[in-house]
């Protein structure tokens, strides 16, 4: 009942009460559920699965959480109806899980294709609720290509303003939970770390305690990009961090065999580190602080790492040169793909949002909508969208209400628990707007 009201376009903000900060004022379906606490567990329990609803929406769409919250509550609804009147909950749910699937062929098969400027700027305005907003992203979007990365940060001026900088964007995260700084957004945040790449496997703590050393005394953060790390070694660095001896996160390397050492050596490049190679006998004993690069802000998320650098680099510029003449050599399909992806990370660059906001309050609320617009018009450009305003759920109630039957009473008393509750976003969106 709490997101509901936040639903549409004359859908009302939610205040969140913060007890170690200010208030958040915020519209987005899973920041509010997942700030719902309730006294009782066994209606907390049910509250934290909506939330688990929304927050696997957010992960696979990133955006329409509050839609798949409505109708969450919708089908429990139902759902605890028909088996509170004697129907076998097995059977009821046999019936939700077939017309599940049925709804989610039919919206694929209304989805329209989204690659024109204006599509996209739509879909961003539309999430976000600004025009403003969905020319940014459709700006970016363009500089740094529809697959780039695209990062939103903090602005300390007023104005909301897009910069595109040296980076790249590689598929693996955190080694370990516990390297995690903020743990409402499960990310961490390196400001100017010193980057140290290898593809060896990080056996003891003892080979890299000389350099480890030499890191506590320039005071800077460490990002560890490494083959592999020994979970007793994670240990003692994560020990380390959390008692603040020195601020260190490990990332595993990024693809497998011969491309994963390519890939590690274009970090390298990127972060003017030299590069710890085992074909070349180097040893991590031997390693000192110039052997190590530097970046100027590195954002690790569970699944991916984003590296940032303001600096332009000539070696970079050889080493995307190099690619491309690669790919013009390149004798199978399969080395062709893996060149052209790491083309793309490498000379695509990211894409920069930068918010600005007179207030906290009003920078935060502003931050979440840009975040959740990128997401959706990512979202969009991959499967595709369907007409807003529950219009399409509506259509595929028409085209199901008498169509999809079952022979058992109780399958087709789940199957009227999904066909039903089609109705109930577009109900919402009519109530929320008066």
């Amino acid at each position: 009942n709490t997101v509901k009201v936040t639903l549409g376009p004359k859908g009302r903000n939610v205040i969140l009460e913060k007890a170690y900060d200010s208030p958040a004022i915020v519209n987005d379906g899973v920041s509010i559920a997942k700030e719902i606490e309730l006294k009782n567990p066994y209606q907390n329990m049910g509250a934290k699965l909506v939330y688990e609803v929304a927050s696997k929406t957010n992960d696979k769409a990133g955006d329409g959480t509050t839609t798949a919250t409505v109708l969450a509550q919708s089908m429990i609804h139902r759902g605890f109806d028909a088996i509170d009147a004697g129907a076998n909950p097995v059977l009821v749910k046999e019936g939700i899980e077939l017309a599940a699937l049925t709804v989610a062929t039919k919206l694929l098969a209304k989805s329209k294709k989204v690659d024109a400027q204006e599509d996209i700027q739509n879909v961003a305005a539309v999430s976000s609720g600004s025009q403003e907003i969905g020319k940014i992203i459709a700006q970016a979007m363009q500089k740094v290509g529809k697959d780039g990365v695209i990062n939103v940060d903090e602005s300390k001026g007023f104005e909301t303003e897009l910069e595109v900088v040296e980076g790249l964007q590689h598929d693996k995260g955190y080694a370990s939970p516990y390297f995690v700084s903020d743990r409402e957004s499960m990310t961490v945040q390196l400001e100017n770390a010193l980057v140290l790449v290898t593809d060896h496997k990080i056996s003891t703590v003892q080979e890299i305690v000389p350099i480890l050393e030499e890191v506590v005394k320039a005071s800077r953060p460490l990002l560890i990009v490494a083959e592999a790390v020994e979970n007793e070694v994670l240990g003692v660095l994560v020990a380390n961090k959390l008692r603040g001896t020195f601020n260190v996160v490990v990332t595993n390397a990024p693809g497998f065999g011969d491309n994963q050492k390519e890939m590690l050596q274009d970090i390298a490049v990127l972060t003017k580190a030299n590069f710890v190679s085992k074909e070349l006998n180097m040893k991590l004993a031997d390693l000192k602080i110039d052997d190590l690069g530097n970046i100027n802000k590195t954002i690790i998320k569970k699944d991916n790492t984003t590296l940032i650098s303001n600096s332009k680099s000539p070696e970079l510029e050889k080493r995307i040169q190099v690619l491309k003449t690669q790919i013009k050599n390149a004798t199978s399909d399969y080395e062709t793909k893996n060149l052209q992806e790491r083309l793309a990370k490498l000379s695509g660059g990211v894409a920069l949002i930068k918010v600005g906001a007179a207030t906290d309050t009003e920078l935060k609320d502003k931050k979440l909508r840009i975040e959740d617009a990128l997401n959706a018009t990512k979202a969009a450009i991959t499967e595709g969208i369907v007409v807003g305003g529950g219009k399409a759920l509506v259509e595929v109630y028409q085209e199901l209400k008498d169509t999809l039957v079952s022979d058992n009473k109780e399958v087709q008393q789940g199957i009227d628990v999904v066909v039903q509750s089609l109705l109930v976003p577009t109900y919402q969106i009519a109530y929320n707007a008066g």
